[in-house]
């Protein structure tokens, strides 16, 4: 029987859980109700809370603006491109670290690990000058290439990797298994939780990524989605409605392909965190 201080104490958490919930989907929920509104009625007291009649208008707008057709397939793209090829390097480079040894393992680990202190700003310079010393820019993998071996990802497929029995990989060698029939039938299918995470983190934060493209791409057909937006924000005049119509349409990608592996993504974040 449940005694009135626990119930209290129930209402007391389900209560703040619900607040807290409408606090983090309410700008969610205004911005996809903006994007539905000219610009002059998004900010007009008492606000307009219900969807109203002007997303035609809106997209209409913003494909005049930006050609949001081709923006959004420049980032899907690169975003798709980048997360494949990303976490495939970050799941070799992890298989490594966790189960080869090689003389200064520890050591090119270690560096790796001090590379996520560093900022992004302090490579960006000799970044820019190697990218026109290619003749890169302006180009697809100039945005893709540069950051494919994500350090938090090489560490995160290591740490779930060690988790992985060496009587598995042993009897496969001892099956007459390379190391690369190995790597894609064995380890690649034990660790897909893991491989779900790094999708996740690599997607996000190249479809996100604003500094680098807006450094590197001059051109709007090679714009990506960020690059794109931020040019609506001009010094004279910003349309909030198209400006927030662009920002829902961003975040739609985001959702679907974090729906898709939400079942494997916590599990992949704590796989490596307890050692059998």
């Amino acid at each position: 029987m449940i005694t009135s201080k626990k119930l209290s104490t129930k209402i007391l958490i389900y209560s703040l859980l619900i607040i807290g919930v409408i606090l983090s989907i309410a700008p969610f929920y205004w911005m996809i109700v903006g994007s539905t509104h000219p610009s002059g009625e998004i900010f007009r007291v008492p606000p307009k809370l219900l969807p109203g009649n002007y997303l035609a208008k809106n997209f209409e707008s913003l494909s005049e603006s930006l050609g949001i057709a081709k923006v959004f397939w420049n980032s899907l793209y690169i975003a798709i491109v980048y997360t494949v090829l990303s976490t495939l390097i970050s799941a070799m480079a992890g298989y490594a670290f966790a189960k080869y040894r090689f003389k200064g393992k520890n050591g090119f680990f270690f560096v790796i690990l001090c590379s996520l202190m560093i900022p992004f700003q302090v490579t960006l310079i000799p970044l820019f000058e190697m990218m026109v010393s290619f003749d890169w820019l302006n180009t697809y993998q100039a945005i893709i290439l540069p950051s494919l071996a994500a350090p938090f990802s090489i560490y995160l497929m290591r740490q779930n990797m060690q988790v992985v029995p060496d009587s598995i990989i042993e009897a496969s060698r001892v099956d007459g298994a390379g190391e690369l029939r190995i790597f894609f039938t064995v380890i690649l299918p034990v660790t897909r939780p893991a491989l779900a995470a790094v999708a996740i983190f690599q997607f996000m934060s190249q479809w996100n990524s604003l500094l680098w493209p807006l450094i590197t791409l001059n051109s709007k057909d090679m714009f990506t989605l960020p690059v794109a937006l931020s040019s609506l924000i001009g010094m004279a005049r910003i349309d909030y409605g198209e400006l927030m119509l662009g920002t829902t349409l961003s975040t739609i990608p985001i959702m679907i392909f974090f729906l898709l592996l939400q079942k494997q993504f916590i599990s992949g974040i704590l796989g490596g965190s307890v050692k059998e």
